[in-house]
């Protein structure tokens, strides 16, 4: 019943190329390019330039977040993210597709996927494929940026989405919710190092589960699909019929968990938005634990 409900999360590219193909581009539907790359490996703006879907916009994460924050990748605030969208054409009644130039075929598109959401707009999706397999099938590319006519967006704040480091705190005790971490395995144990980090060591939260967000992709890119992922969750005893909060190092990957969740029809699954990164600076040492370092990271 649930799932007859929801907007859908995913489309396809065959239906993206369609609409581009029909003229639809526009103040009802808008295409934004997420991508987002380590310092010193890709620039996704670069990239976006040189060729990206016709019609999309560069959303860029780096700009739509809390700048003030000590952390990676934090929310703005409504204001800020409402002035951002709305400048890229976007009002609340605007469906928006989102997509990544990512090779695993979706990286940061979930984590826009879930801003949009977070932020109360319904009517948002992600490429399923993304622009690698956009590519791969012979649509059409441009390199003419877009310049959308700015629109009005009113950003109010879904905070049932979202946990703080004092509520995901104060879970350790209470255990309403379960605890899923989206970071490769290696990271999670506290076996390899936090890619790019400067004083983050790697290792978990006390009492997260980890399914490796990788793994809801299948080799050619595309999300696996709702029987698959049940499957995924029943394997790691996570109950989806249970409150959730999804973690990982910035609160990007575990966009991926809400958004596995979603199309398994559990559409409130919270993503802790400091994730790591916040929790290793601070959080009490027993409450991170390493394989690295014995049992406290």
């Amino acid at each position: 019943m649930v799932q007859q409900v929801l907007y859908r999360a995913l489309v396809s590219t065959k239906w993206l190329a369609e609409s581009v193909r029909a003229g639809k581009l526009g103040p009802g539907l808008r295409v934004l390019d997420a991508s987002w790359y380590s310092p010193g490996t890709r620039e996704a703006r670069k990239e976006y330039l040189e060729r990206h879907v016709p019609g999309a916009s560069f959303f860029d994460i780096e700009e739509c977040r809390d700048t003030a924050s000590p952390y990676e990748m934090m929310l703005p605030s409504e204001e800020r993210f409402a002035d951002y969208v709305g400048r890229l054409g976007i009002s609340n009644s605007t469906h928006v597709v989102v997509y990544d130039g990512d090779h695993l075929g979706t990286f940061y598109a979930p984590r826009a996927w879930w801003m949009f959401r977070v932020f109360g707009h319904r009517t948002v999706s992600v490429l399923n494929g993304g622009f690698r397999n956009w590519l791969k099938e012979g649509h059409p590319v441009t390199s003419e940026p877009s310049r959308p006519e700015p629109a009005v967006f009113k950003a109010t704040l879904n905070p049932s989405l979202l946990k703080t480091y004092e509520q995901v705190l104060e879970n350790l005790k209470s255990k309403r919710f379960q605890l899923v971490d989206s970071r490769s395995q290696g990271r999670y144990l506290g076996t390899e190092p936090e890619p790019d980090a400067v004083g983050l060591d790697s290792g978990h939260i006390r009492g997260s589960v980890n399914m490796p967000f990788m793994d809801f992709l299948t080799e050619e890119g595309f999300e696996k699909n709702p029987e698959e992922l049940r499957a995924m969750f029943e394997a790691k005893k996570v109950d989806l019929e249970q409150p959730l909060i999804a973690t990982c190092r910035k609160g990007v990957t575990a966009c991926h968990i809400a958004l596995a969740a979603y199309l398994c029809g559990k559409p409130d699954v919270a993503v802790y938005d400091g994730s790591w990164s916040e929790w290793f600076r601070r959080a009490p040492p027993e409450t991170r634990v390493s394989q690295q370092k014995g049992e406290k990271a």
